[in-house]
């Protein structure tokens, strides 16, 4: 093991510029991110960057933007994102999907402090973003394109990055409390500071509402409960060496709608569903050569547990659901010269999951990855940085893959205009269910994904005013469809009589998306987006060759806008408008366009005291991003929040 450790680190040996220079702590990065503007972006090269050296599309939204709109939940933030189609069936905390450029929802990474959140007990393995609320999140990034190349498997759609409040220098305090519409009211507080060696950050909260019914015409509301912890503490050892412990806890439960008997078509039930996720990291940080060269050895662990039941079923539970990751990690970020930045790494991570329902006989299946991958970033000329990656995965199942990357970002003008393109390649490995529950099939091949995206960024009036726009391609194949089975079982349906799974799907996104933001004076702000997405079915030979893919509306658009008044007073609105799309892969169901438009204020009340307000969907929409699941209505919400 000391010859392998050997072999790591001498070739890592390097110097960087001050300016860079980071502490050896892994919360050094998370915090340097979590106070910062979108002048910085760790998610496009694993650590804290500076934006005008990154080439590819990433849009972030930091604690000042959070805080001003307002949000309870993650997605009602990421809908607002260019490129970003959220699907939700029910109202808040029911299942909610994040299509990234318009690819599949599990082909999207989601992270939270640097951990994955995949859930290994879901058929396609993904993350339900439905129980991930604001909570104490500072800040949030969300990187449009592939990025397997340092994230590993699913980041085909992109990578949503969830930062949460870090240990500060000084003592600090967060909280706020809020009530409203149809018996909702959440509590959260968050504390951090540092004392000697130990700097940390703790903090937890509440949320409860009575909801609506799941069921668009039904009558019985479905509510939906959680409470979540978070926690990041830094024991600095030595000047530079550090301990590095992160965890978040989620525990929800959500009452949904069903198919109850006689008819067995959806309506109201009394049906449930709870779930508990555990993640927690620990890590031992080293930089070495006035800290030019940064190591990081770590353990990531991800728990989940889900169960649903009917009260009025025998059984009383209809699924029970857990998923385990336990990842060990090694990642070294150094700086060759002034203009020369790496990051490299090797990861092994096991993946179990256990299902049953109705109390059958449960599914079992585990898998084992093993990766490594680098990532060189120069700068050779100032306002020039070219990047370019490569990985390789090594599964114990399907074999091999390996993915590359490259993008570059050039600016003539000391940053005034700025020129981006990147091309980048995914992947996303078969699930655990996909290979081994009793739909199966061993013989799965990973799904890949070619894109590339190429845009230019303006500013002018010293910031006042900043207009964007990109274009992306990519296509994704060896897409993994279920396939019915049918007497005489031959092929891949042999032993499997109710169908399985096999690499039978192609599909194709383009589009362009437009970002504008305006400063025409100091207390006013202006901010739209827009996206237009042309996402097909590209599977040669299939009745669905050349429609739509589901769910996937064509245009949508979101302008914020923002104006302090002088005695202090905050009001703001978002309106959202998305477009027609297709409920159903064959295109013979529609969902109707919708348009949404929320309002807001704020006012000191005191030097650390606010109180706040909004209404959302103040016009009372009636709308569907699934076909008969209801979203909620007008709703009026007020608060206080506490700053020190």
């Amino acid at each position: 093991m000391k010859t392998y450790a050997c072999l790591i680190l001498l070739p890592c040996l390097a110097a960087t510029p001050p300016a860079l220079a980071q502490s050896a702590q892994a919360t050094g990065d998370l915090a340097r991110a979590a106070a910062a503007g979108d002048d910085i972006i760790v998610t496009a090269n694993r650590a804290a960057r500076p934006a005008d050296t990154v080439g590819q599309a990433v849009t972030v939204l930091d604690t000042a933007t959070i805080t001003q709109r307002q949000a309870v939940v993650v997605s009602d933030l990421l809908r607002q994102t260019p490129g970003v189609t959220v699907v939700r069936n029910g109202g808040v905390g029911t299942a909610t999907s994040v299509n990234i450029r318009g690819a599949e929802s599990d082909q999207t990474v989601a992270l939270i402090d640097g951990i994955k959140l995949n859930d290994p007990s879901s058929p396609g393995g993904g993350f339900d973003f439905g129980g991930l609320l604001i909570g104490n999140i500072a800040r949030i990034e969300v990187l449009r394109g592939a990025q397997s190349v340092l994230w590993g498997s699913q980041a085909i759609g992109g990578v949503v990055n969830l930062i949460t409040r870090q240990p500060t220098e000084q003592l600090s305090v967060n909280a706020r409390a809020e009530g409203g519409w149809h018996g909702t009211g959440q509590g959260f507080a968050n504390v951090s500071g540092k004392m000697g060696p130990v700097a940390a950050s703790l903090g937890g909260g509440y949320y409860t509402t009575d909801g609506i019914s799941a069921y668009a015409p039904g009558t019985e509301r479905d509510g939906f409960r959680n409470y979540a912890a978070n926690g990041s503490l830094g024991i600095a050892l030595a000047p530079n060496v550090s301990v590095d412990l992160r965890g978040f806890y989620s525990n929800g439960h959500t009452d949904i709608d069903g198919f109850p008997p006689p008819t067995y078509s959806f309506g109201d039930t009394r049906e449930y569903g709870t779930s508990e996720r555990w993640t927690g990291y620990g890590g031992l940080n080293a930089a070495l050569f006035d800290g030019r060269f940064r190591n990081r050895l770590g353990y990531a662990h991800t728990d989940s547990n889900r169960h649903n039941y009917d009260p009025d079923g025998d059984p009383r539970e209809t699924f029970a659901g857990k998923g385990r990751n336990d990842r060990i990690e090694y990642q070294g970020a150094v700086d060759l010269t002034q203009a020369v930045f790496a990051t490299f790494g090797a990861e092994r991570e096991v993946s179990r999951f256990t299902t049953s329902s109705y109390g059958g006989t449960p599914t079992v299946g585990r898998a084992r990855i093993f990766s490594v991958y680098g990532q060189l970033a120069v700068t050779p000329i100032a306002g020039l940085t070219a990047t370019g990656g490569i990985r390789h995965d090594d599964h114990n199942i399907f074999g091999g893959a390996t993915t590359v990357s490259g993008s570059g970002v050039w600016s003539p003008n000391d940053g005034k205009t700025a020129f981006r393109a990147s091309y980048s390649e995914g992947f996303k490995a078969p699930t655990l269910y996909q290979l081994q529950s009793e739909y199966g099939n061993a013989a799965l091949r990973p799904e890949r994904s070619r894109g590339w995206d190429a845009g230019v960024t303006q500013k002018a009036l010293d910031g006042a005013i900043e207009a964007s726009a990109t274009y992306f391609r990519r296509t994704s194949f060896d897409l993994i469809n279920f396939v019915s089975c049918a007497e005489p079982l031959t092929g891949i349906c042999v032993d499997r009589p109710f169908g399985t799974y096999d690499n039978v799907a192609r599909s194709r996104a383009q589009g362009v998306e437009f970002a504008l933001t305006l400063r025409p004076v100091e207390a006013l702000t202006f901010s739209a987006a827009y996206t237009y997405l042309d996402a097909t079915n590209r599977s040669t030979g299939t009745a669905n060759f050349g429609r739509a893919l589901a769910r996937r509306p064509d245009n949508s658009v979101t302008v914020n806008a923002d104006y302090r008044w002088p005695f202090g007073l905050t009001t703001g609105a978002t309106i959202t408008a998305v477009g027609d799309s297709f409920d159903n892969a064959t295109n013979t169901r529609r969902l109707y366009g919708y348009v949404l438009t929320d309002v807001r204020a704020a006012f000191p009340v005191f030097a650390h005291l606010e109180v706040y307000g909004r209404i959302e969907n103040l016009f009372d929409e009636r709308y569907q991003t699934i076909y008969q699941y209801g979203q909620p209505g007008r709703a009026a919400f007020g608060g206080i929040r506490l700053t020190y």
